[in-house]
């Protein structure tokens, strides 16, 4: 299709005459612009007015690498994808139905990575067609060419001109524009879309609030006035209270109501929001942010303090995770409760700071000098980061163990809907019991059987001893016997399969045996289980397992997975492609959940990954499983 037969299609969707509104269960749509220009803001109100009218709602956002990219260039896009439907939506879907773009230029971005349907519609701003740079002017055309190979719809849409009718600086008004031209199209609640623009801009004054309405509002009229769809998803009746947040947000609340009283950490993406939340709160709850001068002085603080009788934690990504290894180490060997958020992201250095990737899982298991067992689990929802939080802190302080909760970009900036939790008194911390220490007790009095030992906290009555990250007695006395030592790394390690044998075997998606079983962890669970609902639906043998907990791992796994004729990981980490040069079943890398699970059940499990720097679509799933199953029914 040649570029001037593309913009002919803009008759097709404008028009002043009523608009045809077209009821579908779900759709898929983004936001995209340069960055700073306020894409993400609009595009997350979006997603949380759909929650709170009833509608499924899922949110990822587009984040470039860079802290300032060039402006007007592919590279800096920055954005974000709603995927909104009529039942509960857990993951962003496949391509994109719709894009509002600032620029022809993040529109390429996204075109480029084949994230838009061929048939999309796309609302773009016009302002660059005409612009008084040749050089930009040529870009537009050089870019309306590139997309006429794609069938898309494209409208040209006024943003610049109708905005400055009412701010001077329309880089600080389209987001709401848009958020106009997005609530006309779905049919949204104005006054819950007001709302929420008055919740975004809280701190700031009446005059602010008013002037964003009205940018919504001109939005909603010229969509009204100028365009010839919309798109209705029905909502359902909300019956229970629930609430809207994203991954980290839910992290931050659950470590309040956990009874976690400081967080100790140094910004990093995509982690450092977990931090805004709580400073915005944590005082008024007896709460302490401590921003630190780096990562390492980050684990110290935390240790410190939970040394000193509470649980602290900390928050980082994987390059503070590797910074924060020694101190990792001395939490394991003094047995000191510790609680570490590790908010994944693309690897390996800087890698790709703003992406998500699911790499950090055997470095959190193994990457530090001697044995150092410590428990990992994996939320898997939005809701699962607000509970781990809960469980984390009980687990750190019942087993005197570090507690790693790995999360990834995926979810910490993903917003969706869940039932508001109703508090337990029993979710807090306990009062420090500050009682005399037993005659004779001892800082490190391991039992033999289960590797517990009472802690002794500073302040106790006859509890004096001198902490050390050197070979101890369970005295707490430095040693270099060889029998201690061998005891203290079983008593260490003791604690994993005591924990474990207080968990429930994982529970199997779909039939309990069948020709394919998907393994999965983390924020993948979403996608991995949407695609083999679908594949049932097509009458192949799939089912799925997630895995909350990765140390120690679940009971009854091995038995699991024998009872399927072959099991495939599904992971967002790097994997060997078999059929690769050089690549045999020998020196094949493997994904980390599949190394980990080949190595503990000792079963044949092959895997599927991918590093793209964007979560998996269940559209490529259902690709792996038709292939998998294929390849099975030839051999």
């Amino acid at each position: 299709m040649s570029s001037n037969s593309q913009q002919d299609q803009v008759s097709a969707l404008s028009s002043s005459t009523a608009a045809n509104v077209q009821t579908l269960p779900e759709h898929i749509f983004e936001i995209v612009s340069d960055s700073g220009e306020g894409a993400q803001k609009c595009g997350q109100s979006f997603g949380a007015v759909s929650a709170k009218m009833g509608n499924g709602a899922w949110t990822v956002e587009i984040i470039p690498a860079e802290i300032q990219p060039p402006p007007r260039s592919p590279g800096g896009a920055s954005g974000v994808r709603i995927r909104i439907g009529t039942e509960k939506i857990t993951n962003w879907g496949n391509k994109t139905k719709l894009v509002i773009a600032f620029n022809e230029q993040v529109l390429l971005a996204r075109h480029r990575q084949d994230a838009i349907a061929d048939d999309a519609t796309i609302l773009l701003e016009n302002m660059w067609e005409e612009h008084d740079d040749p050089t930009i002017r040529q870009q537009w055309a050089d870019a309306m060419e590139e997309l006429s190979s794609k069938n898309y719809n494209i409208m040209k849409v006024p943003m610049e001109v109708e905005c400055l009718k009412i701010v001077d600086n329309p880089r600080r008004g389209k987001n709401m524009y848009a958020l106009g031209l997005m609530s006309w199209i779905y049919t949204r609640d104005v006054e819950k879309v007001k709302a929420q623009i008055a919740m975004q801009f809280r701190h700031k004054s009446q005059d602010v609030y008013e002037r964003n309405v009205r940018l919504l509002e001109a939005g909603m009229k010229w969509a009204e006035e100028n365009m010839s769809f919309q798109i209705d998803v029905p909502c359902k009746e909300v019956t229970e209270e629930l609430v809207v947040m994203n991954g980290n947000t839910a992290i931050g609340m659950g470590a309040v109501v956990a009874g976690l009283e400081m967080c100790s950490m140094y910004p990093i993406t995509p982690a450092t929001s977990v931090s805004h939340y709580l400073s915005e709160i944590y005082d008024d709850l007896g709460g302490i942010v401590h921003q630190a001068e780096d990562e390492i002085a980050a684990i110290g603080v935390a240790i410190g303090a939970s040394f000193a009788g509470k649980v602290a934690f900390t928050v980082t990504s994987g390059p503070g995770m590797a910074l924060k290894t020694e101190f990792i180490g001395l939490a394991v060997m003094t047995e000191t409760p510790l609680v570490i958020v590790d908010v994944q992201r693309g690897g390996p250095s800087t890698g790709l700071p703003t992406k998500v990737e699911q790499s950090d899982l055997l470095s959190t298991l193994y990457g530090m000098p001697g044995d150092a067992p410590k428990v990992v689990l994996a939320p898997s929802t939005l809701e699962e980061c607000f509970h781990c939080m809960v469980t984390a802190r009980r687990i750190a302080e019942a087993f005197r163990m570090v507690v790693v909760v790995l999360t990834d970009a995926n979810l910490a900036t993903g917003v969706q809907p869940f039932v508001r939790p109703e508090l337990d008194a029993g979710w807090h911390a306990p009062e420090l019991d500050l009682s005399p220490v037993a005659e004779g007790a001892k800082p490190m009095d391991w039992d033999p059987e289960t590797g517990l030992s009472p802690r002794i906290v500073p302040g106790q009555k006859g509890g004096e001893f001198t902490a050390t990250g050197l070979a101890h007695s369970q005295s707490s006395c430095v040693t270099y016997d060889p029998a201690l030592n061998q005891h203290s790394s079983e008593m260490r390690s003791r604690k994993l399969a005591v924990l474990q044998s207080t968990l429930s075997p994982p529970e199997v998606c779909g039939p309990d045996s069948n020709d394919l079983l998907l393994v999965g962890w983390g924020s993948t669970r979403g996608a991995i289980e949407e695609a083999a609902e679908k594949a049932r639906a097509k009458g192949l043998g799939v089912s799925s397992l997630n895995l909350t907990f990765l140390s120690p791992l679940e009971p009854g796994i091995t038995e699991i997975l024998k009872r399927f004729k072959k099991v495939m990981a599904i992971e967002i980490n790097y994997s060997d492609d078999p059929d690769a040069p050089y690549i045999t079943e020998e020196n094949r890398r493997r994904g980390q959940l599949t190394t980990l699970l080949r190595a503990t059940t000792l079963v044949d499990i092959d895997c599927w990954t991918r590093v793209l720097g964007q979560p998996l679509s269940p559209g490529d799933i259902i690709d792996v499983i038709e292939k998998k199953l294929s390849e099975e029914t030839k051999a």
